[in-house]
């Protein structure tokens, strides 16, 4: 079937290539001035092009997307909503100061170690809150690591334990099991005290955030709110009854 049959610029009809075959139509495809032909060409480079930066970028990452949008404030204001964000495995390129077997660094080894990220020490990661992949995941900081059945709250900052005395009004303490205790630069509480996960095991990791793209997210959160899925988003902030800010699970 020929392509349609439309004018040229210098006012001939351009119906197809003068010869035949497969070569002849290829060359005729890259060559012509055909309106509608040339549309097509165009589409298809812009597609390509994408395509090829997805690639490049995944292959950077090795996490599929390799960028998230950032849909609200719980990281400002290190990430602010609209903020595209790229990122890594954690395994990809992993600190010294990483907590061993899991290429994260948190906070407090950041301390020791002075390795920063977002202008704060340790990693920013993205998570699935219990593991689960029905809920949204989350970017937060990673703050401590805990050991299973260990009674953390001596270790945890006295601001951000929403008010607890003790181990036993904190919940997930003693830890059920290994992982990171985690939070939001804005926000108020640990994700472990406000219920958004447990601890966060290494599997539950997706990657470490590494460079924020500020605005280009806005376009995923379109899509979002068209109800088109805009990829990993941190949760919105909502206050607790003590005026502690915290991320609920989406």
């Amino acid at each position: 079937m020929s392509p349609p049959d439309e004018s040229s610029p210098d006012g001939g009809r351009d119906t197809g290539p003068d010869g035949s075959g497969p070569v002849a139509w290829v060359r005729w495809f890259r060559h012509t001035d055909n309106g509608t032909v040339v549309f097509v060409r165009e589409m298809l480079e812009s597609v390509v092009v994408v395509v090829a930066i997805g690639l490049v970028l995944f292959a950077i990452s090795g996490v599929w997307p390799p960028m998230v949008a950032v849909e609200s404030g719980s990281m400002e204001p290190q990430m602010e909503r609209g903020d595209l964000i790229f990122i890594v495995d954690e395994n990809r390129f992993v600190p010294n100061a990483a907590q061993d077997g899991t290429g994260v660094v948190s906070y407090q080894q950041g301390k020791q170690s002075g390795y920063k990220s977002f202008n704060h020490y340790g990693d920013v990661i993205i998570y699935r809150p219990d593991g689960s992949v029905y809920e949204t995941p989350i970017i937060h900081r990673a703050r401590f690591w805990v050991e299973s059945g260990e009674n953390w709250y001596d270790e945890a900052n006295p601001a951000y334990v929403a008010g607890a005395d003790n181990c036993d009004e904190l919940p997930n303490c003693p830890a059920p099991h290994a992982g990171f205790i985690t939070k939001g630069d804005n926000n108020g509480a640990y994700d472990q005290v406000v219920r958004i996960s447990e601890p966060v095991k290494p599997s539950w990791v997706r990657g470490t955030a590494e460079v924020k793209i500020p605005w280009l997210g806005h376009v995923r959160l379109f899509f979002s709110s068209t109800g088109v899925p805009s990829s990993v988003q941190y949760q919105p902030s909502q206050p607790m009854s003590n005026g502690t800010q915290y991320a609920p699970p989406a």
